[in-house]
């Protein structure tokens, strides 16, 4: 599926990417930088996003606070110290990400550090939670002054990755060489666009997947699947949780779907539509899957105009999504 980054979008991630807290050991904040809005904009020019030969390889500066959601080859060069930097990567939902190390000039001795991360951190929430990752939090980092020429390559779990590092002396450098990859079952995603449509499929595993949506939008269900139960209502009753196989909806300000609140859960299988305005920061379609089923749920989203959020906040809506 390809999607369209939108303005909105920019905006938002712009605004929690100088807001994020990395986490490694003890919590480091961004410190200043010389990153502006319109370059972090430009990182997003869907004309980068171009095929290219392995010969002709898309190779740029990578910044201290950068985006990257192209292939290419990103090279760090410190003019000066660097203490609390982080690139963000991101691919599209059916795509997993992999980084390699090239031509890493630093101090480990002297506390420089490398770190990549499979998933994002903001403002100290991680993507996907640990709930919905299959690996422990420590196994999530990979740290090159710890594994050195052991491991030179890192896949991601999921469409989006983080690296960040620090960097003690004025002209130090790497280089890292960021390649997409299919992936045949996409769990944990988050979109690059507010309008789209999709559909989410676990494969007779137990584990949960999310999808998620950094805006406000309508949210359209049209199927729920587990494999069994065609023809019973599908709104669920209390204690849908206690099935083992259901969808939810969550919304709130963070990435950590532990942490957002929820709005409903499905849990019976049916042929919908279903729709639901949802006026969060995030929303979030979670699915938890026993293993037992073939668990399938498909659905389209839109932005929310103005009026609509206007009206969502005359009715206290903003309550649920901004107070919580």
């Amino acid at each position: 599926m390809r999607v369209m980054m939108e303005r909105t979008f920019r905006q938002q991630l712009f605004f929690l990417v100088l807001c994020l807290s990395v986490l490694k050991g003890d919590s480091r904040y961004i410190e200043n930088n010389e990153i502006s809005k319109d370059e972090l904009y430009s990182f997003f020019n869907p004309e980068l996003k171009r095929e290219t030969p392995e010969e002709l390889m898309y190779r740029r500066p990578l910044r201290c606070l950068d985006m990257v959601s192209v292939e290419g080859q990103f090279t760090f060069t410190a003019e000066r110290p660097q203490l609390s930097c982080a690139a963000f990567f991101m691919a599209e939902p059916n795509e997993v990400i992999s980084v390699d190390y090239d031509n890493v000039d630093i101090d480990c001795s002297g506390g420089d550090f490398i770190t990549v991360f499979d998933g994002w951190v903001m403002k100290g929430e991680k993507f996907p939670s640990s709930q919905d990752h299959l690996l422990p939090v420590y196994e999530r980092y990979v740290d090159y002054c710890d594994s050195g020429s052991l491991r030179r390559t890192v896949r991601s779990s999921q469409n989006v990755a983080m690296v960040f590092f620090r960097i003690h002396n004025a002209g130090s450098s790497f280089t890292l060489t960021v390649r997409k990859h299919i992936n045949p079952f996409p769990c944990n995603v988050i979109s690059q666009s507010p309008e789209g449509s999709y559909t989410m499929v676990i494969p007779q595993q137990h584990r949960n997947c999310s999808f998620s949506i950094i805006y406000p939008v309508e949210i359209d269900i049209s199927e729920f699947s587990l494999g069994h139960s065609h023809n019973f209502p599908k709104r669920s009753l209390p204690g849908c949780a206690e099935s083992g196989d259901f969808v939810q909806l969550l919304g709130g300000n963070g990435i950590d779907t532990s942490k957002l609140l929820p709005i409903t859960d499905l849990c019976i299988s049916f042929t919908g539509p279903t729709h639901m305005k949802i006026g969060c920061d995030n929303t979030v379609v979670r699915m938890v899957s026993s293993g037992k089923f073939v668990s399938r749920v498909s659905f389209s989203y839109r932005l929310l105009d103005s009026q609509e959020l206007q009206t969502i906040k005359l009715n206290n809506v903003e309550d649920f999504c901004f107070n919580n």
